[in-house]
């Protein structure tokens, strides 16, 4: 999939894969992958950026952890950011249901 289909929705999917929990960066990454079925294989560059930009917006935090000897910063939604997502979830339903009635 082009990277240009997915401008004005990356930040909701990232905040998307943390339903389930906190994850470092490259889960991110391998989930967004999974989830869609290998359509969403991002590189690190273009995640990585989200992390930082939500995080600094107050909708993701962050702690170091070290796990098999390797420090990894692990991200985890806040409440604000569980509140956007949900925000996030109901505009992209509205939109689309109306990009699906005038394309149907």
């Amino acid at each position: 999939m082009r990277a240009e289909s997915l401008k004005g929705h990356l930040d909701a999917l990232v905040l998307a894969t943390f339903g389930d929990g906190p994850m470092h960066g490259y889960a991110v990454i391998e989930e967004l992958r999974r989830r869609s079925e290998g359509a969403f294989d991002l590189a690190e560059g273009t995640v990585y950026p989200v992390l930082h930009r939500l995080e600094a917006e107050g909708l993701l935090a962050s702690a170091w952890s070290t796990a098999a000897g390797r420090r990894r910063r692990v991200y985890r939604l806040t409440r604000r950011g569980r509140s956007a997502l949900a925000e996030r979830r109901s505009d992209w339903r509205r939109f689309a249901h109306a990009v699906e009635a005038v394309l149907a």
